[in-house]
């Protein structure tokens, strides 16, 4: 076998153990990364309701045209890059899941919720920011999470809602 032949035999092992090496890398990656809030998508969505603090619950249905409406007022406008902005919470990074019986409730703000965003009967409990970084603890169930600071719920613009 000649030398040039022999080289790029050896190189071609070379990358390919590299490229197997690459993808085992990316399924332990895969395998080890927290996920979303929650496996619903947010196209999926056809319910959202939200309360933040003690303002009264807001209720909104997706309607079959896809746009969002009020759901104790057909007649009221919602905001739909608002709304659809709530629905991609479902899909939100968690950065890192806690265990919960480790935190006090009370001092991360889940004892009331700030914020509490159901979405489709799935409720998320926000509480306050993290002192770690720009995120924000959340409770799914029985699990805390944190998750980038722009999921965090906040209120409509004042035009945002408003009847037609």
């Amino acid at each position: 076998m000649k030398r040039a032949t022999r080289r790029r035999l050896g190189l071609s092992l070379g990358v390919a153990a590299l490229l197997a090496l690459a993808g085992w890398q990316w399924q332990s990656d895969l395998r080890a990364a927290p996920g979303t809030l929650l496996a619903t998508l947010p196209a999926s969505i056809g319910r959202i309701e939200l309360r933040l603090g003690t303002a009264p619950l807001q209720r909104f249905e997706r309607r079959a045209d896809g746009h969002w409406q009020r759901a104790d007022d057909a007649s009221a406008h919602a905001d739909d890059q608002w709304l659809d902005g709530l629905a991609d919470t479902a899909a939100a990074p968690v950065l890192r899941w806690l265990p919960s019986g480790e935190l006090d409730p009370a001092r991360i703000g889940l004892q009331p919720p700030r914020a509490v965003l159901s979405l489709d009967g799935q409720a998320l409990e926000f509480g306050e920011v993290s002192a770690t970084g720009p995120q924000a603890y959340v409770r799914v169930g029985e699990r805390i999470a944190l998750v980038p600071l722009r999921y965090l719920p906040r209120p409509a613009q004042a035009d945002a809602l408003h009847a037609r």
